[in-house]
């Protein structure tokens, strides 16, 4: 995109129909109205999008957000928007929060199929963008229309569609910008005419997004989140990826597998907000139940309560065994990813190890796999090591491969002991001269550890004085989150900044950066099923309360 079309794009995308509506039509329509709402909206696009989006202009999420950070962190966010604001607006002559944050009551963005012509690599077709702006005050929107009529270099064509104005605004070699009002009460813009042609089609009578099967629903309802920021529907995921897939021409191809697993996403909404811990993430699919059956595992997260304090990183889960064996299947019908298993198993065949049985064929229970901060043996250089806890119901079986693991250690100049912890015995892999580099036990006649470094096994072997579920940063970012889950995700953000930093020959990191990392308590994640039919994604990034 040209700097010019870029300086002009925003403001004629929300306005340019403003200009040609004239200003005694909007005299009348004094004192302004409401902002929209996604399903008001979405009665404006057409039945045929593939998704839309809905971003709320709702200053009360913005304010919370105000809440959060360090003022260094807040200064560069408002840096930010006013450098927006002088790049993208400044050479047309608008101010967001003056022209602009006044009048726009909502807006909805909606992904059109292309038009009939088929792509190919030399001319890919592109999809077609709508644009649907909800007018809240109409003194406002008159003042701003005021104000783009009096620029001089955009030039601006009307012609009549069905009883309806469409304005082509052009400004000089820039690619022309095409909008509409409709019922003095919604500006439809896009960059080709025949998406605001559709959109005044719907207005009329043609159907709408909003009464798309699926699409309804999922509007109604939305998601629920405090202070939502922006919403996204995705009423056929199927078809969705199927269009993406026609009109890309340079794109892999799907296997019909895995295409007919992706149809048993049935529908998707998304949506971002702002509460009191942060800003969350929230992720709904309506899902074919056999998909869940075959997928889903429910985790009670009981392994975290061994985890010591000094963890940084954190992902735990259940099934591990029944995950592999979906995906073991799933490789089958994609050539490439079949070849590297099966390359695997013949690697793994030469140390008698079965990929399949002895790898992973016992990891059926709970697991928790953690890095964890240590400046201690050969962990020094580095800062942290690992360790990977799994409950099982085939101890023999766990047994039975550790030990293979422990012959094929020897055979490479590893030193393989017995070392007793506290009360748990624990196998330990030692490199002559440096230290531990590995060792495994059992906590119960269950769980098993692998920890991945000396000092790692004996935080586990030892029960820590402080544990990680103590830590308020651990709290912060996983508390909120659905207690009935498959597993999440944790990033203590604090530990994972200062060992970026004792590493920073290596990994360097900008001040801006640094500025919005220190704002940051942790980020958590989580995946869970509230029912049968129902697929659950939540993120939250944990901020820190203001200083100021």
């Amino acid at each position: 995109m040209s700097a010019k079309k870029s300086n002009l794009l925003f403001p004629l995308l929300a306005t340019a129909v403003v200009v040609a509506s004239g200003v005694a039509a909007y005299v009348y329509f004094r004192g302004g109205g409401n902002s929209a709402s996604p399903l008001a909206s979405a009665k404006i696009v057409p039945d045929e999008a593939i998704i839309a989006s809905f971003i709320s202009p709702d200053s009360q999420a913005w304010t919370q957000l105000q809440k959060f950070g360090t003022p260094e962190a807040q200064n560069l966010v408002n840096k930010g928007l006013q450098d927006f604001n002088k790049q993208a607006l400044a050479e047309s002559n608008i101010d967001f929060e003056k022209d602009l944050k006044p009048w726009v009551g909502g807006v909805m963005v909606a992904v059109l199929p292309p038009n009939s012509t088929k792509p190919t690599p030399t001319k890919p077709e592109s999809f077609n963008v709508l644009m649907v702006v909800k007018i809240k005050d109409k003194v406002s929107a008159l003042n701003f229309a005021n104000k783009l009529k009096e620029r001089k270099n955009v030039k601006n064509i009307e012609t009549d569609y069905k009883g309806q104005k469409i304005t082509e605004s052009i400004e000089g070699a820039s690619a022309p910008v095409y909008s509409s009002i409709l019922n003095n009460e919604y500006v439809v813009v896009a960059p080709e005419k025949i998406g605001v042609e559709k959109a005044i089609d719907t207005f009329k009578g043609e159907p709408s997004f909003a009464t798309k099967k699926g699409a309804n629903s999922l509007l109604a309802k939305g998601i629920d989140l405090t202070n939502p920021i922006a919403q996204i529907y995705l009423p056929d995921y199927g078809v969705a990826v199927e269009q993406l897939i026609a009109n890309s021409p340079n794109a892999s191809q799907i296997p019909p597998e895995t295409l007919a697993q992706l149809k048993q996403i049935k529908s998707v909404i998304a949506g971002v907000g702002v509460d009191n811990d942060g800003m969350r993430l929230k992720v709904l699919a309506d899902v074919a139940p056999q998909l869940l059956k075959n997928q889903y595992q429910a985790s009670s997260g009981k392994l975290v309560d061994i985890l010591p304090a000094e963890t940084i990183a954190l992902i735990t889960g259940a099934g591990i065994s029944k995950s592999w064996a979906a995906f073991s299947q799933q490789a089958k019908n994609l050539p490439q990813v079949s070849l590297g298993l099966d390359l695997a198993r013949v690697q793994l065949q030469n140390y008698n190890l079965d990929l399949d049985k002895d790898i992973f064929g016992w990891m059926d229970g709970e697991f928790a796999f953690a890095a964890i901060s240590s400046q201690q043996g050969l962990l020094a250089p580095i800062g942290f090591g690992g360790v990977l806890v799994i409950d099982t119901t085939n101890r023999p079986a766990a047994e039975s491969t550790l030990s293979k693991f422990d012959g094929i250690a020897k055979t490479s100049l590893v030193s393989v002991a017995p070392r007793n912890i506290a009360s748990t015995q624990v196998t330990e892999w030692q490199i002559p001269g440096q230290g531990a580099l590995l060792g495994h036990g059992w906590l119960d006649k269950d769980t098993v550890f692998i920890a991945f470094g000396g000092p790692i096994a004996d935080a586990i072997a030892t029960k820590p004085s402080q544990l990680l579920t103590d830590s308020d940063n651990f709290k912060a970012a996983i508390s909120p989150l659905p207690r009935s889950n498959a597993g999440y995700f944790y990033l203590d953000m604090d530990k994972t900044v200062a060992l970026i930093n004792a590493n920073a020959q290596v990994v360097a990191i900008d001040p801006e950066t640094k500025a919005i990392l220190a704002s940051i308590r942790g980020i958590g994640m989580s995946a869970s099923s509230p029912n049968d039919s129902t697929s659950q994604f939540e993120m939250l990034l944990a901020l820190k309360p203001s200083s100021k």
